[in-house]
């Protein structure tokens, strides 16, 4: 029966990772995540699944690794000083095509920062933080509402692309309280299975190849190296290296146009806002204060990849204004994209945009 419930967005995050059928989680504990760990701790073994504190954040992503190879939907959470310690096993699980979901519940840096305050200073790390080229999926939640239905959204596309997926919330989210409809049954997108007689990387036209699961009887050679279709080492090889990256890139950056999440409010805005995560509750705030300003609002539910193509919607755009916890790390993709201004509102220390901050800059423009 679907039941709704006041809770936390951390609580939230879990209660959607176990909805989507997580029964692995491997992490350690670090403001302001450490509630994810606390609630996977006490419902896991429940539940049938496993929950590990491991020694460190390298070894709690080397755990869930370990453990999605076993066939298990598996994550981890953490926030700034643990993300950056997880970034070459990142890079491994892409190379290695591992399904897995990691949450970053964001706080300000950098180093060990503002451990309790709220920042989104890692959005640019998440997308090129581990070395060489690849792609990512990475969410961004608003509510508490969409810290459940976004964590069962990541498991799905992680599940979906064989790829590590991340959900980039925030500590303003992470532990704020609201109202929650959970329901019975969530969409579930099932690992894409093996072929016995294929080999382990062949991909067929959606790029991403069947997963054979440990302990199923496959022998399976994985490796960080680059590899051919085997799995085999085959680090010399310009071409098969090429041709092996262009397809870890392309199965997520060609599905740009079917995955892109968001919402569009006044396309045909002279004025608009693009925002992501908490900065767009003020943005929200703003539009309600004053809806005779006719002001257009892009609220990115998914960062990465990032789809540029939604900016054409506001075909009347003369500038986008774009509120962010950091410098303007997302400000500088939209500029890449766009020949309209593009005003970024940088806010550091955790505190978030005020409304009259935001509306000033409205009234500036005009």
């Amino acid at each position: 029966m679907t039941r709704t419930e006041f809770m936390q967005g951390n609580t939230a995050c879990a209660e959607g990772a176990l909805a989507a059928g997580c029964r692995f989680f491997g992490g350690y504990p670090i403001t302001p995540s450490t509630e994810i760990a606390e609630h996977m701790a006490l419902r896991l073994p429940k539940m049938g699944g496993v929950f590990i504190q491991m020694e460190d954040e390298i070894a709690s992503i080397a755990a869930v690794i370990g453990a999605s190879w076993t066939g298990a939907m598996a994550m981890t959470a953490t926030s700034g000083p643990g993300f950056s310690l997880m970034m070459e096993n990142i890079g491994y699980a892409v190379m290695t095509e591992t399904p897995c979901v990691i949450v970053n519940v964001q706080r300000g840096g950098p180093s060990t920062g503002q451990p309790t305050l709220s920042a989104q200073g890692d959005m640019l790390q998440c997308r090129f933080g581990s070395h060489g080229d690849y792609s990512v999926i990475a969410l961004s939640p608003a509510s508490v509402q969409e810290m459940f239905d976004l964590t069962v959204e990541a498991f799905n596309l992680a599940e979906r692309f064989r790829s590590p997926v991340f959900l980039m919330a925030d500590e303003i989210i992470g532990h704020m309280r609201e109202r929650v409809i959970i329901p019975d049954h969530v969409p579930s997108n099932q690992r894409k299975p093996y072929e016995p007689g294929s080999l382990p990387f062949r991909a067929g036209e959606d790029l991403v190849p069947g997963f054979p699961a440990f302990g199923k009887g496959y022998g399976v050679h994985v490796t960080g190296l680059t590899h051919d279709e085997r799995g085999y080492p085959c680090a010399t090889s310009p071409k098969l290296h090429e041709d092996l990256v262009k397809r870890l890139v392309g199965k997520v950056e060609g599905a740009r146009g079917s995955i892109t999440s968001c919402d569009i409010l006044n396309p045909d805005a002279e004025v608009v806002f693009v925002s992501y995560g908490a900065p767009s509750r003020t943005v929200q705030q703003v539009l309600h204060d004053h809806p005779d300003d006719n002001i257009g609002h892009l609220r990115l539910k998914m960062v990465w990849p990032f789809a540029e193509m939604v900016l054409a919607r506001f075909t009347n755009a003369e500038a986008f204004i774009v509120p962010e916890q950091n410098l303007g790390q997302i400000a500088r993709e939209i500029e890449r994209h766009t020949d309209k201004d593009v005003v970024t509102v940088p806010k550091l220390g955790g505190d978030l945009h005020t409304p009259g901050e935001l509306y000033a800059i409205v009234e500036n423009l005009k």
